[in-house]
């Protein structure tokens, strides 16, 4: 469906935020019957709907607000709706079409686009693409769910994009190139389960992408593709790092070494397959990549890492404090643990409790000598899960501060404090930037 699909008929738009808003600028100008938005939420985060937006489209609360959408020929749900909410279950048992701004957008704009998604890397990846893209005079523009609505975003040749689950849940179309970083359970409640968060999240490759671009070394992905035809970066035979010219680690296009793993200034194996990835994009969209290998290594030299994953806080301690606040599940946690595992590591983990399973996180560290502090909310619940592992040290603090504090005690000369909650930030902070402001002040505080 496009939006051009949507003149003449009767449309519902569901959320005010930034998407909703979008939503409706972008809908009203194709001449809808009747166009109307709907908030069922009653909350702080409510924004004011006036002036041209409440013009355009009346804003429906209350009791008013389900029938409104049960009324419409098309809902175009915000991404923050989740899959299990019940009025959206009988809509779609009703016969209602329930679609996004980001699917609206896809239709009328996939040939131009590279789409990005995966439970853990899909920032760093699109981010590692259009810089890249743009370094060999290719520009583009970056969007998605880094913060900017696609139906907002201005017309361009070529687009890159980081979408999220619940707006590739929506999509009929698939990007020109759609690439999966990784995959592991995230958002269970949203989507309904495990299987279902899958469906959603691999509904980017469902509809005909020209090239499906994956990390190759994700098991479960690729449990999950099967034989679904798609580059898989970071083997042997593509993109992938491997012993170079000077015995250490380096990049290379199947056997032909590019630069030197060191020339990407982030730490972790798991951003050396998102560069690995970033790289068979580009060579999808017919970049010359070993060709340019000295224009590309000067390129990814100069990249800088996205703020809250794995941001290094100078303190004269001699400690590292690192700043990973977007890890919010344990195999985010997991990826961050590995990208220390050379050093003593205190990790503060905990945060809102989404009931998580967090024996994955207690089989990782099973052989390692580690310390984790625990604060609330699920804190103490994941430090149970550690418990009776002979090499891990666990402790619980009242709060964020208190746990820096303490993590300076514990942590020897020379060690990582690493803030990866492995939970999201919401409840004791007002959201992800809040919670690494917190963490920020706190080094500074205590140094």
């Amino acid at each position: 469906m496009r939006l051009s699909d949507l003149h003449g008929r009767t449309v519902a738009v569901w959320g005010t935020g930034r998407e909703g808003r979008a939503a409706v600028t972008a809908v009203a100008a194709h001449g809808p019957a009747n166009l109307v938005a709907v908030d069922d939420s009653a909350n702080f985060l409510s924004l004011d709907w006036s002036g041209p937006l409440a013009e355009a489209a009346p804003l429906v609360t209350g009791d008013g607000a389900f029938p409104a959408l049960a009324a419409a020929d098309v809902v175009v749900r915000s991404p923050g709706v989740p899959q299990t909410h019940p009025w959206l279950v009988e809509l779609r048992r009703r016969g209602v079409t329930v679609t996004g701004g980001s699917a609206l957008w896809m239709a009328d704009h996939a040939a131009r686009t590279v789409g990005v998604t995966g439970s853990k890397g899909k920032s760093t990846t699109s981010s590692l693409i259009s810089h890249l893209l743009t370094a060999v005079g290719r520009p583009n523009v970056f969007g998605g769910n880094i913060g900017v609505p696609l139906l907002d975003l201005p017309d361009a040749e070529l687009y890159v994009l980081e979408l999220s689950s619940y707006q590739c849940a929506d999509l009929t179309d698939s990007p020109r190139v759609a690439v999966v970083t990784a995959l592991f359970p995230e958002h269970l409640d949203a989507h309904g389960g495990e299987r279902e968060y899958y469906r959603d999240k691999l509904n980017l490759l469902a509809h005909g992408p020209e090239t499906t671009v994956v990390n190759g070394t994700d098991e479960r992905l690729a449990a999950e593709l099967g034989d679904h035809p798609a580059v898989r970066a970071g083997l042997p035979g593509g993109f992938h790092v491997a012993s170079g010219p000077d015995g250490t680690p380096w990049f290379h296009a199947a056997d032909r070494p590019l630069f030197p793993r060191t020339t990407l200034p982030l730490v972790g194996a798991h951003n050396a397959g998102n560069l690995c990835v970033a790289l068979a994009v580009l060579d999808a969209l017919g970049v010359d990549v070993p060709g340019r290998s000295a224009e590309i290594g000067a390129a990814v030299a100069g990249f800088q890492g996205l703020a809250h994953r794995l941001t290094e806080i100078a303190d004269p301690s001699g400690l590292t404090f690192v700043d990973d606040t977007l890890a919010t599940s344990p195999y985010a946690a997991m990826h961050a643990i590995d990208a220390y595992d050379a050093r003593p590591l205190t990790v503060i983990v905990g945060g809102t409790d989404r009931g998580l399973d967090y024996a994955p996180l207690r089989a990782h560290l099973a052989d390692r000598e580690i310390t984790v502090i625990g604060i609330p909310d699920s804190g103490p619940r994941i430090v149970d899960a550690l418990a009776g592992l002979p090499r891990v040290r666990t402790e619980l603090a009242d709060d964020l501060v208190a746990a820096v504090r303490l993590a300076r005690k514990l942590t020897p000369p020379g060690g990582v404090v690493l803030l990866s909650p492995a939970a999201p930030s919401y409840g004791r902070f007002r959201n992800f930037e809040h919670r690494s402001e917190v963490f920020a002040q706190a080094v500074r505080d205590t140094a």
